[in-house]
């Protein structure tokens, strides 16, 4: 729950070898995750299972520090579904932030779910960026680990053109592909690849005359790559520039299968009846406690379906069904979650002081603020604002008042005219018209550190 890892030694506190409170022990007291239906591989002889008890006992002796020290009296089990809105809407900022980087619209994806955790909270990641599909593939815990066993062997070339794009110049580009080509597919040939599994991709890092923001596109006619590149700039800076194109280096990219393929269909006899749960438990959700379905993935058969809440053990994950949320396992072993209900409204939260809102409030602000600074500087022609970063966005209220600020670099002017340093916001009073900055973070530096007066060697 706090700002650092339990790492794997100690881990969580679950884990028997008396570790903090993490995001794993709020599903454990929230029923999401079942200690019965989770491998008995802990303890000093790895042979017991999950510590529940020790889960409930700080959860409830930390809902007790909460209420002396604030008033605010809820429930070890509010506290610790608190605790997981919160790290769920720190999982979907961060993919709303890499997704507004490359300027894709996220709703329109579908979410993919791996890792021994990523099932506790795909459905409520999914319902915090508005994606209404979720696919989890089998193997879904290990599937890292089962990748690089399946995985293609691939052998890259890059070397640097820099010549404008022009029908005069693609020979010569094309004959440097050839060459690299030939040498990424030697190169797997040596290590043992099959020949006939090798197949090479050309690909063109195109930009425009004076930038330096190059995007690949596939080896093709002048017209088609113009074409490619007018799109693909569109959709990553949201513009386009009536300026020469510029061939700056091509890559080429030799891949080659060194394992089985994976992905068959799963052969399995045909159910007689409806899918049955193998245990009914329950599970906090949608601020109470409901009891819940808990269904083996190993003894589902394609075509099931089941409608949430739900939990869908295996031997190396857990997945939950969340309400209004329906799962049904497809014919090559995956797990297709779909919501089949309206997500609903959020009701108002009223004037008190809730501290989970706060920090809900809290982390969709700066978002908002960082998704503002990552579109500025995408859709930027100065290199100042591109490279330099040298700009700052803020939210402001009705009176003009900072809420919350994307982190300027050192030299970035604030709202006040005076020169931020080293990533600390200037503060005003509240009586003054731009009113007070209330949220800051630090950034890293991309340039030389300011001179003596805060200001860059140059900058005027």
């Amino acid at each position: 729950m706090g700002p650092d890892s339990a790492g794997a030694v100690p881990g969580p506190a679950c884990y028997r070898r008396g570790g903090p409170l993490t995001v794993t022990d709020a599903n454990v007291m929230l029923g999401r995750i079942q200690p019965a239906h989770f491998p008995a591989v802990f303890g000093p002889h790895a042979d017991q299972r999950l510590d529940a008890d020790t889960v409930r006992e700080r959860f409830a002796r930390l809902a007790e520090e909460i209420a002396e020290a604030t008033g605010d009296r809820r429930g070890a089990e509010e506290v610790a579904a608190g605790f997981l809105d919160i790290a769920v809407l720190n999982m979907a900022n961060a993919v709303k932030k890499i997704s507004v980087q490359r300027g894709h619209d996220v709703t329109r994806y579908a979410l993919t779910s791996f890792g021994g955790a990523g099932g506790q909270h795909a459905c409520a990641v999914a319902d915090a960026l508005g994606i209404g599909t979720v696919i989890v593939p089998p193997l879904a815990g290990v599937l890292s680990a089962y990748g690089i066993g399946v995985a293609d062997a691939t052998a890259m070339r890059e070397q640097a053109v820099e010549t404008e794009l022009s029908e005069e110049s693609l020979p010569d580009v094309r004959d440097l592909c050839a060459r690299l080509s030939g040498q990424t597919r030697d190169e797997l040939l040596a290590d043992g690849v099959p020949g006939e599994s090798v197949r090479t991709t050309a690909r063109v890092h195109l930009r425009y005359a004076g930038t330096d923001a190059a995007l690949p596109v596939p080896l093709d006619a002048v017209p088609a790559m113009t074409a490619d590149f007018v799109r693909a700039h569109r959709t990553r800076y949201a513009f386009t520039m009536d300026k020469p194109i510029v061939m700056e280096a091509v890559s080429v990219e030799a891949v080659g299968a060194a394992g089985p393929a994976g992905g068959h269909a799963v052969e399995q006899p045909s159910r007689e009846g409806a899918l049955a749960p193998v245990a009914t438990v329950e599970m906090f959700t949608e601020g109470r406690w409901q009891r819940t379905g808990l269904y083996e993935r190993a003894g589902m058969r394609p075509g099931d379906t089941l409608t949430g809440p739900a939990v869908i053990a295996e031997d190396d994950a857990t997945t939950v069904v969340d309400p209004g949320w329906q799962a049904a396992l497809g014919d090559r072993g995956h797990l297709l979650l779909t919501r089949v209900r309206p997500r609903p409204r959020m009701s108002a939260v009223g004037t008190e002081v809730d501290p989970v809102m706060l920090e809900v409030f809290n982390s969709l602000f700066m978002a908002i603020a960082e998704q503002m600074g990552l579109r500025l500087e995408n859709t930027a022609h100065s290199v100042n604002i591109k490279e330099r970063l040298d700009f700052s966005c803020a939210l402001f209220d009705a009176e003009g008042k900072s809420d919350r600020q994307r982190p300027p670099h050192p030299g970035a002017l604030g709202v006040d005219g005076r020169v931020h340093q080293g990533g600390a916001a200037t503060q005003r009073g509240r009586d003054a018209p731009w009113g007070r900055l209330r949220h800051q973070r630090p950034v890293p530096r991309r340039h030389p550190p300011p001179g003596r007066h805060g200001r860059h060697p140059g900058l005027r």
